[in-house]
Parts: structure tokens; C-alpha cells; sequence
């Protein structure tokens, strides 16, 4: 078992940054593949990007240039660097966990989830 805390949304104008956190805690995530996803209302969820156990990052083209995925094991601690954002990046965020492979955009094979952090972003 993987539990996942998630933090550091809030409301922040369009060209402003944000620093998400998730605190990891469990069985070997380390080893695992860790990722970000978001979902707007009235949209499905989808993929912002993923770190694998060797520090190997891979994004969505929408956040390329403008997001960055970095983890601390000392911390427990997953972050997304979100720069440049756009009204459009406003969603709910959530950190997530497989157990094998790290394509972002596999969202059904994340076994693991945390609860979410709100980002609004105005223009």
C-alpha cells in the first residue's frame, strides 16, 4: 500500500507559478513510477507527466516548457513546478503511483492515488 497527501494549490493569475507537493509514504514507492494528473470539471482526467524510479521524467505536450516533475526521497516528497500558467491549466491535481512501466498517459494503470489539490488559475 502507497498513501498519498497532496498540497500547495490555490488561486494564482494567468503567467504566475505554483509548487505542488505530495508526501509519499508505504510500501517501496520509491521504486515506482510517479505521476501527475489533473481533471477540470466536466472533463475526464488526464496525464500532466511522470518520474520514474530512476529520475527519468516525461511530459503531456500541453505542459512541456512550462511544468517540471522532480521528486526528494530524503523528503518523501513528489512536486510539480507548474510556471507560466494558463487559465486553461485550472483543475483538481492529484499524484498518483504505478507499480510497473511510466507512460503519463496510461492513467487507468495508476494503482495508487491521493485526494487532490485545487488550482485555479484567472486571467
Amino acid at each position: 500500500q502507497v498513501q498519498l497527501v497532496e498540497s500547495g494549490g490555490g488561486s494564482v493569475q494567468a503567467g504566475g507559478s505554483l509548487r505542488l507537493s505530495c508526501v509519499a509514504s508505504g510500501d517501496s514507492y520509491r521504486s515506482y513510477c510517479m505521476g501527475w494528473f489533473r481533471q477540470a470539471p466536466g472533463k475526464e482526467r488526464e496525464g500532466v507527466g511522470t518520474i520514474d524510479g530512476d529520475g527519468f521524467t516525461a511530459y503531456a505536450g500541453s505542459v512541456k516548457g512550462r511544468f517540471t516533475i522532480s521528486k526528494d526521497n530524503a523528503k518523501n516528497t513528489l512536486y510539480l513546478q507548474m510556471n507560466s500558467l494558463k487559465p486553461e491549466d485550472t483543475a483538481m491535481y492529484y499524484c498518483a503511483v504505478r507499480t510497473y512501466g511510466c507512460l503519463w498517459y496510461e492513467t487507468w494503470l495508476f494503482h495508487y492515488w491521493g485526494q487532490g489539490t485545487q488550482v485555479t488559475v484567472s486571467s
